[in-house]
């Protein structure tokens, strides 16, 4: 009988953990939802590919200012394998099992590599992370290609879309792993 009180006593733990957690998302996207203006829709003819389309995973979108703080609105904050398609009109992200993601030419502001973004972390800079403009919020959105040799490509055809006055790195080569973590070993000690 103790026994059975101990089995019951954690799965009601487990229950109320999940439960917390389920709770914590939902308010997160209704504080989001009330910040942010709708996402755009995917435009029905895009255009002509600007370069081949990239498989791989769709990771998140977060604010700008924060590399954790994940938006949870509607199923952007849902991971899911997908493919990037560039037009000159924007980047569309096929989602598998999510919707399309579209983020137009004119909110870019600047793309780069990095190695986290939404919570997740990968070794040297795999990911392709693109900085736009949803209204007056900047955000960060995040895809880890499966060619990683194109993942350079990417980020300077990207670039290229965005509005000359908007590019924050213009001209500067993609972020180095070292950069987006406030430098080498060797330079903070230099600094020390």
């Amino acid at each position: 009988m103790e026994r059975t009180l101990w089995v019951v006593g954690l799965a009601a733990m487990v229950a109320l953990v999940f439960f917390g957690m389920w709770r914590g998302w939902r308010g997160r996207a209704r504080r989001q939802a009330a910040e942010l203006p709708d996402f755009p829709a995917p435009p029905v003819e895009p255009g002509e590919e600007l370069r081949p389309a990239a498989t791989g995973m769709y990771v998140g979108t977060t604010k700008a200012t924060d590399w954790q703080d994940r938006i949870a609105v509607g199923d952007v904050g849902h991971r899911a394998n997908g493919s990037a398609h560039l037009y000159a009109a924007g980047l569309l992200l096929r989602r598998t099992g999510a919707s399309d993601m579209w983020i137009p030419a004119e909110s870019v502001v600047d793309c780069r590599l990095d190695h986290k973004l939404a919570n997740k972390v990968v070794p040297g800079a795999g990911l392709v992370v693109v900085t736009w403009r949803l209204g007056e919020v900047l955000l960060d959105t995040g895809f880890r290609g499966d060619d990683k040799d194109a993942q350079t490509e990417w980020v300077e055809a990207i670039r290229a879309l965005a509005p000359a006055d908007e590019v924050v790195g213009a001209g500067a080569p993609a972020a180095r792993p070292e950069e987006t973590t406030g430098g080498s070993a060797e330079s903070r000690q230099e600094e020390k």
